[in-house]
């Protein structure tokens, strides 16, 4: 099951803190510093994502924040080590395109690591193009940048 929670829950930070370390591994660029910048993910410009398993464990995440008018920016994309390979990453990735296009925005972009093979996997596989770093990634030499545009539904407001 995949719903949105408050980033401040407890079972949110946990997969966070999960997150920051893992990366810290994998590249040694992990922000494990603050991790409570939700109110970027609060609606109406953003949202977060939280996926559990059928006993309720909290195994997933990622959220939409606002990028620029047009576009919001995926962040915190994380599956715990055990829940990978069964495919979680994309439904979490599906979901929280079609909530995209729910705020308003018209693309997404995101950051990753070069040393993250099956997220980039990810990505390309689900349409996301390389694009220039931005802002706090330009010039990193890890960083890898994508961008999708995303099909928005008649009507839909750019969130203000």
């Amino acid at each position: 099951m995949i719903a949105a929670e408050p980033f401040d829950s407890p079972d949110v930070q946990a997969l966070v803190v999960a997150q920051q370390e893992e990366l810290r591994g994998i590249d040694g660029r992990g922000d494990i510093g603050p991790v409570r910048v939700g109110a970027m993910f609060d609606p109406p410009e953003g949202i977060f994502l939280v996926a559990r398993d059928r006993n309720g464990h909290a195994v997933a995440c990622g959220g939409v924040a606002r990028f620029d008018e047009a576009r919001g920016e995926l962040k915190r994309m994380f599956v715990r080590p055990e829940a990978r390979g069964r495919g979680l990453g994309r439904l979490l990735l599906v979901a929280l395109e079609t909530e995209a296009v729910r705020l308003g925005y018209a693309g997404l972009v995101l950051e990753t690591g070069e040393q993250q093979a099956a997220a980039i996997g990810l990505y390309v596989s689900a349409g996301y193009e390389p694009i220039p770093c931005y802002g706090p990634y330009t010039g990193q030499a890890i960083s890898r940048c994508y961008e999708k545009r995303l099909a928005a539904a008649a009507g839909d407001q750019h969130p203000s």
